[in-house]
């Protein structure tokens, strides 16, 4: 009998191979088989997982689709589950696949997956069309064909006469007076303007121009300013800080908490939008991120002087009143529901309202340090210093603060290097714990192992953000684990997870067709504008919608209606687009 069965063994390998070499055509395609839909790159992990609770122990192939032929052979993993799952999971590996080309996964009695690619600059395009969302979502111009394609359309919300709500009264702008406050992006799905976010956003997409400059600088996006000598990363940030500028109130320094129609606007074309608009209620946060963001760029911009002459200058002496008003008023934090209570018309837009400022004092406190070195900047900054590193999320911007630290740690004086050093190892605290056996989960990823990953915005303020923190940690240590990490947690994005779903609009073979996003619904186009990072999984369910399921990896739903799992936004895009960027920039320069 042992003698049999070792010869039978024998012939599993030429059975095996026959098998795969000869039936790949009649291999049905299988949606559990998740993988990066975009592909891998060369020299880089690549792991696929099976939803299914036989896949465990089987064999796979990969076969080349140009050559028809087998260039690797493995094993699926055991078993794996969740603690808030009940789907089993297998994981399979062949990192050994290094040659660039076309691949599919082949699983006997199981199927093959979609095909896939290995090549460099696997994550350039959709980087770039992360960033290029930034100029759909402007206000008050057209979006023309020539730099649009079929998502032309005219110019919407000229914001030249927006009326002062009565919450934002000043000396010489009594309620009703009218200002002009256009350019910048909307918002989200909605088509409002909101200083918190767009600060925040701003501080993300500056810091990767800091971070990678010789990546940023040749970021092509095909926009009107293209022609010009500056980056068009930094021509689209333009565009934004041109707005906010005009949101700050020229008698204290003060600064809007948001540009908005009372109410949301139905899902109808922004030329046909018809409401008033108002500024609304000053507030300390949005000072705060408006004093960050400001100073950031006018370090950044001092080397684009030949096309925005001054404008540096200008946004320095922004930053400091805005701060300098912020320092005035710690108290004046926005309250939506006691503001309605006082004043009409009542506003129901998105309150970006926080319970605390110290985080934006943080982060206002160290761009102002860093630009220009004063010491009573640092000063503050050290009253206001986190206790721990926590992802960069609009709600909580110290890490902004903690990333610029550690940036430009180097240059600083001796208690800012200092500072900086307690920042560093705060960061390297938070990656090392979010990365430890992360290569055992469900997914094999980082992200993804634990309920509270799961909630409005996973996509970006949980996923994409702690992969760019990942390469902080990559770039300080060299630790290849940490570079790892991150892709994993791209890896996930793009369709090694729960749903199946590669969630950026218009890449992979599975994405949204119908965000929450106003621009989309109504643009008279099937597919939405390309590149547009949706919410992610969200248990919470607030928009009612009917989900296909109840498990918190599995709660999205691809329908225009549901805000807490579609929607998209552009501090989710500008995290999405620095991840992206930075990832492809660590991995090819």
């Amino acid at each position: 009998m042992k003698a049999m069965h070792f010869h039978c063994l024998s012939l599993l390998p030429f059975l095996f191979c026959f098998y795969t070499s000869c039936t790949p055509k009649e291999l049905p395609v299988n949606d559990s088989i998740r993988l990066n839909q975009l592909g891998f790159y060369p020299s880089e992990e690549k792991i696929a997982v099976v939803v299914d609770e036989e896949a465990a122990y089987k064999k796979f192939s990969i076969r080349n689709e140009e050559t028809n032929n087998v260039v690797f052979q493995g094993v699926l993993s055991s078993p794996r589950s969740s603690s808030f799952s009940p789907e089993k999971t297998a994981v399979l590996s062949f990192s050994e696949v290094k040659t660039p080309g076309r691949y599919r996964i082949e699983i006997p009695s199981i199927g093959k997956s979609e095909p896939f690619v290995v090549k460099e600059r696997l994550l350039q395009d959709i980087a770039l069309a992360g960033l290029k969302v930034f100029y759909y979502q402007r206000t008050a111009m057209p979006i023309e064909e020539q730099y649009a394609g079929k998502w032309n359309r005219p110019a919407g919300h000229p914001d030249d006469r927006v009326m002062i709500h009565p919450s934002a009264v000043s000396p010489g702008r009594p309620a009703g007076t009218i200002i002009s406050s256009p350019k910048g992006w909307y918002d989200a799905g909605d088509y409002n303007k909101y200083i918190v976010n767009s600060g925040f956003t701003v501080g993300v997409l500056l810091s990767l121009f800091e971070d990678y400059p010789d990546y940023a600088i040749q970021m092509n996006t095909n926009i009107p300013e293209s022609a010009n000598s500056t980056p068009d990363l930094l021509d689209e940030i333009h565009w934004n800080l041109a707005w906010m500028l005009t949101m700050q109130d020229p008698a204290d320094g003060g600064v809007y908490h948001k540009l908005t129609t009372p109410g949301f606007e139905g899902f109808i074309k922004p030329v046909d939008c018809k409401k008033q608009r108002y500024v609304v209620a000053k507030s300390v946060t949005a000072s705060l991120d408006f004093a960050a963001s400001m100073a950031q760029a006018a370090r950044i911009f001092t080397v684009v002087e030949a096309d925005y002459p001054g404008f540096s200058d200008k946004m320095l002496k922004a930053s400091r009143n805005a701060f300098e008003w912020a320092m005035r008023t710690p108290d004046a934090l926005y309250k939506q529901n006691e503001m309605n209570e006082r004043f009409e018309p009542a506003v129901t837009t998105g309150t970006y309202g926080d319970r605390s400022a110290d985080d934006e004092f943080f982060w206002a406190a160290t761009e102002l340090y860093v630009t220009t070195g004063e010491e009573r900047y640092l000063a503050i900054a050290e009253q206001y210093a986190p206790a721990q590193f926590t992802l960069p999320v609009w709600s909580n911007v110290s890490s902004m603060g903690c990333m610029t630290l550690i940036r430009y740690g180097k240059t600083l004086d001796e208690k800012g290097k200092m500072l900086a050093g307690k920042m560093k190892t705060q960061l390297m605290d938070y990656a090392d714990n979010a990365s430890r056996n992360a290569e055992l989960s469900p997914y094999a990823a980082p992200y993804g192992r634990d309920t509270k990953d799961f909630f409005w915005g996973c996509n970006s303020d949980a996923a994409s953000n702690q992969g760019i923190v990942f390469l902080y940690a990559w770039l300080l240590t060299n630790d290849k684990k940490y570079l790892t990490n991150a892709i994993r947690n791209m890896d996930y994005i793009l369709g090694r997870n729960a749903t199946g779903y590669c969630y950026i609009t218009g890449y992979g073979y599975k994405s949204p067709m119908h965000p929450h996003h106003r621009l989309s619904a109504s643009d008279d186009i099937e597919e939405p504008i390309p590149g547009l990072l949706t919410g992610g999984p969200n248990p919470g369910k607030q928009d009612g919608c009917n989900y296909p399921s109840d498990v918190p990896d599995e709660c999205y739903i691809d329908d225009e209606a549901s805000y807490a799992s579609n929607e998209i936004a552009i501090n989710w895009q500008g995290l999405f687009t620095c991840f992206s960027a930075a990832l492809d920039a660590a991995l090819t320069e």
